[in-house]
């Protein structure tokens, strides 16, 4: 059986040192070779040997050495040895060493004295201590406070034993009386440690006949009268809680910042007060600045994050004071700020939010900051979120972020290019401007992805003569000189927007302007570099306003398709907004040059790749339609496009208002809110703080705050049956699952008319399941019941598994009789919970997610979107499709669900499936993550499911 451990050494095993060599040791003369045998006995004894013979020798040879290094191991080897028999009786020897301890005790050197204190701590047995008693006691008064420091923590040892209150029955008063007189810190601490442990009310007496004192105290005793107080105020209906609150407050002004940041907690947790939580989130925000280390920092955070669940109202009054920690140069601490704050915003705050992170904005162009892209996309992604929810600061801050569009950190500006589509479409007062500068500024873009959604905002939302001339201007100069390409008389193939260069790979500005040959084409330059790979773009050369031409001419067909429908949609809106019908005939006679000209260039072998269908069927179709034109197909691409994405914003808006309201009903326990009136209260002399605190606290016993919702249904469904009713020993678990702990509460039923001896609880773990300690033995008396806790960390989600089984003695068996138990399985829904994220970052993470479990349909449920409900709820995660997509009737549906787990993996699951001619579902769950763990505990745990009988 595991014994507890007070001393870990790390030891190679294989260097192990026999018995005989170190007893030949620990007998010389040589102090140096003495101190290496005691070394290595205490690792060999650490390490499961038991060297029965060694104690005799260490006895004679080392106990009367005076060198303080052989001293303090011999300590340790007196820590480690086993000092009772197998019957847990004191082993007779131990009475060997009580005179060497006691010696130890009343020696002239203060070391020799402190270092016995401290091993007298970790004793356990009242035999070798009850002689030691007076001269532990006679330290107390000693004149040096390293000895009184451990005197201290000697008595508080002692007196927590099983039986210590008859060691030392004066103890609690001895060390009251010692607390008064003392002046060393360290010494103080341990006495008041010990009156909180030992005498609560000796403890608080003293508090209080020093509250004035408080701040003058050392850190050290801070802390404790902090904890002292968290312990006392968690009894309910304490009267004196408001000066517990104002000890508190005191000590917020104290200079450590440890000291600091346990009051702040300490006053959280003990007043709901608004002067007091103010206090707090004060208090953390000074230690977000003042504190460089990140890990701080991110501690913080989650703690002002804990506040606002809570105190919201309080929490606005320092939005600024938490944004100045975007000073951090670490990503994650400002992504949690900016996340902080984006839950923080009103009316009243919203506008300097903003401005502060306009200022960050501009900042990221100087290059000096690292990872300079990534955190301007998450600025832009802040500023979005504040420009939807409050569209009045939209206009501040659009014109600036258009300048990102051409940013070289792709999804920074696909981030910027959203929000400009959003707010286009959300503020019909900035259409104008918006539109102008996107004209301006698109030849600065290179991704595709922002090119097509840039083209589509142009393609919608120029509706002036002057905006669509300006749109359609903007795209031609963008794809350069038509065609695309040509073929020379020596049959080179060659791109015709290059003038006759053959040895410089950059074209420049040339004064000298393409020569038009007699069949209509330019003269050509050999475009093999263009055609592998973009050239190097410098600004203001001629190359650098071809963005669309150089995408193009990579392979991008997509983005060519989106270029023809965007110049269809032009040309169509040109043809209302154009008296003149020459001008308007031209404008298509051009479009129609464009789209030609592309899919000329993807039929041809000039590029590796030829065209792909989809796009090559949409290029035909715009020009089809722009051959003949009907009202209805132009009502479909003027007015369908715009409406469709009009309808997107506001279900989305919807939702995101339907879950707010979700939220709020969850936060608050009655409809009404109740008007408080101070001057009815009582005041009894109390401060304001301690009025602001009752009151709370009234409101919180008005309101059921201080009740816990039980769901005895549930707690039912968590108790686990692991013997059989004809078992001699019954038993069965409760399990809690919290976060990172899994607590086992054993109930084990001795069914037998014999008691039982040396019952043990033996369990095993299998996955990523620790079991922290062993539980003890007990003895049952017969028909008689015990309680037994096991706790088990646990590291990640991946399936667990606990098994063991219960050991016992009876007096008429001699061996030991054994109880198997039924495994446990941890679930892993105690570790996931639903959450949402962008279809953005779902992608990117899918993509990026290595390990796929993939499980077959199978299932007796007929309806679509029956199954998908069904899966949602059985592996409790939050779908991320809106309802909108999933309605009416198809046969098929597709859907992608999302969760995150309580250590930080996400969980990403995307159900497809269609319905067979018979009736029946078929199609594939797939699930991916980031871990092996995740995908295959949730596969198992969805084909155990989805069949929709259970």
């Amino acid at each position: 059986m595991d014994k507890p451990c007070t001393l870990l050494v790390h030891f190679d095993k294989g260097s192990a040192a026999m018995a005989n060599e170190i007893k030949a040791d620990l007998e010389g003369s040589d102090v140096a070779a003495k101190v290496e045998a005691m070394k290595r006995a205490v690792m060999l004894l650490l390490n499961g040997e038991t060297l029965p013979t060694l104690f005799i020798t260490i006895v004679r040879y080392v106990l009367p050495s005076e060198d303080h290094t052989i001293q303090k191991l011999l300590l340790l080897y007196l820590e480690i040895i086993d000092k009772r028999d197998s019957a847990g009786r004191g082993l007779p020897e131990m009475i060997l060493i009580c005179q060497n301890l006691r010696n130890n005790l009343q020696h002239p050197n203060e070391y020799i004295r402190g270092v016995t204190l401290r091993f007298l701590c970790r004793l356990s047995e009242p035999e070798v201590l009850e002689p030691l008693v007076p001269s532990i006691l006679e330290n107390l008064e000693h004149r040096h406070h390293f000895i009184r420091r451990h005197a201290l923590s000697a008595i508080s040892s002692i007196y927590r034993l099983p039986h210590g209150d008859q060691l030392i029955p004066d103890a609690p008063e001895l060390v009251e009386r010692a607390l008064s007189s003392e002046q060393d810190a360290s010494a103080r601490r341990n006495a008041f440690l010990m009156l909180c442990l030992c005498g609560q009310e000796r403890a608080v007496a003293y508090l209080f006949s020093n509250a004035e004192r408080v701040t003058e105290w050392p850190d050290l005793l801070q802390m404790a009268v902090v904890d002292l107080i968290r312990k006392v105020c968690r009894s309910p209906n304490r009267a004196d809680k408001g000066r517990y609150i104002k000890i508190i407050i005191s000590l917020l002004s104290s200079p450590s910042t440890a000291v600091v940041y346990e009051c702040a907690g300490a006053i959280v947790s003990l007043s709901s007060a608004p002067t007091a939580v103010r206090a707090a989130a004060n208090t953390y925000c000074q230690l977000l600045s003042s504190q460089s280390d990140n890990n701080v920092r991110l501690i913080l955070l989650d703690r002002l994050n804990e506040l606002r669940t809570s105190h919201r109202d309080v929490m606005v009054d320092v939005v600024m004071d938490v944004l100045r920690a975007l000073a951090s140069p670490n990503l994650d601490v400002k992504r949690k700020v900016l996340d902080l704050v984006l839950d923080l915003l009103t009316p009243r705050n919203v506008e300097e939010v903003v401005l502060y992170l306009k200022k960050e904005v501009v900042k990221t162009q100087s290059g000096e900051l690292e990872k300079g892209g990534e955190y301007r996309q998450m600025l832009v992604q802040a500023i979005h979120s504040c420009a939807v929810e409050y569209p009045e600061v939209a206009g501040s801050v659009v014109h600036l972020l258009m300048d990102f569009l051409g940013d070289t950190n792709v999804a920074a500006a696909v981030d910027v290019v959203l929000f400009v589509r959003e707010i286009i479409e959300t503020n019909p007062k900035l259409r104008v401007s918006m539109i102008q500068r996107l004209s301006d500024t698109f030849y600065q873009i290179r991704a595709s992805r922002v090119c097509s959604i840039a083209l589509w905002i142009l393609g919608e939302y120029s509706l002036s003569l002057s905006e669509v001339e300006s749109a359609i201007s903007t795209i031609k100069q963008c794809l350069g000189d038509l065609p695309f390409f040509t073929v020379s008389e020596e049959g080179e193939t060659t791109d015709s927007s290059k003038p006759a260069q053959p040895m410089v790979n950059s074209v420049t500005v040339s004064s000298r302007r393409p020569v038009v040959l007699a069949d209509g084409t330019y003269a050509t330059q050999s475009a093999a570099t263009e055609a592998i790979s973009t050239p190097s773009v410098t600004p203001g050369s001629l190359a650098s306003t071809l963005n669309l031409r150089s995408l193009i001419l990579s392979g991008d067909f997509f983005l060519a398709a989106v270029v023809a429908c965007t110049l269809t949609k032009l040309v169509l809106r040109l043809e209302e907004v154009q008296p003149s019908k020459v001008e308007a005939n031209k404008a298509c006679t051009g479009a129609l040059l464009v789209m030609t000209s592309i899919l000329q260039l993807g039929l041809s072998s000039y590029l590796p790749q030829p065209i792909d269908n989809d796009s090559y069927d949409r290029i035909v179709l715009c020009v089809r339609l722009l051959c003949n034109t009907g009202d209805d197909v132009r009502k479909i691409w003027l007015q369908s496009c715009r409406q469709s994405f009009a309808k997107m914003l506001a279900e989305k808006q919807f939702r995101e208002t339907e879950e707010m309201k979700a939220k709020a009903q969850i936060s608050h326990a009655q409809p009404d809110d109740l008007i408080d009136f101070y001057h009815l209260k009582s005041r009894r002399g109390m401060s304001q703080l301690e009025l602001e605190d009752e009151v709370q606290d009234d409101l919180k016993a008005a309101t059921g705050g201080f009740t816990k919702e039980t769901d005895d249904a549930n707690r039912l469904n968590r108790i686990l049956q692991l013997t059989g009713f004809s078992d001699p020993v019954y038993a069965e678990a409760f399990v809690t699952v919290h976060h990172y702990d899994i607590v086992l509460d054993v109930t084990v039923i001795n069914r037998t008319k014999e008691t039982l001896q040396n019952l043990c609880l033996e369990l095993a773990t299998m996955g990523d399941l620790k079991l922290v300690d062993r539980p003890q033995n007990y003895t049952l008396a017969p028909e008689s019941s015990k309680q037994i806790r096991a706790s088990i960390k646990v590291s990640s989600t991946e399936t667990g598994v606990i098994f063991g089984n219960i050991v016992y003695e009876t007096s008429n068996v001699m061996e030991r009789s054994v109880v198997v138990l039924n495994d446990i399985h941890i679930d892993i829904m105690d570790y996931i919970s639903p959450a949402t994220c962008a279809d953005v970052t779902f992608r990117n993470m899918w993509a990026e997610f290595e390990w796929e479990n993939k499980v077959a349909v199978n299932t007796v449920i007929q309806d679509e979107k029956e199954f998908l409900n069904h899966v949602i709820k059985s592996t409790n995660m939050k779908c991320l499709t809106p309802p909108s997509a999933l309605d009416g009737e198809c046969g098929f549906l597709a859907a992608n669900l999302y969760a995150k787990s309580v250590f930080g993996e996400d969980a990403l699951v995307n159900i497809s499936i269609e319905k067979q001619v018979d009736g029946k579902l078929s199609g594939y769950i797939r699930i991916r993550s980031k871990t092996q763990g995740i995908a295959l505990s949730l596969g198992d745990k969805i084909t155990l499911k989805q069949k929709g009988g259970s």
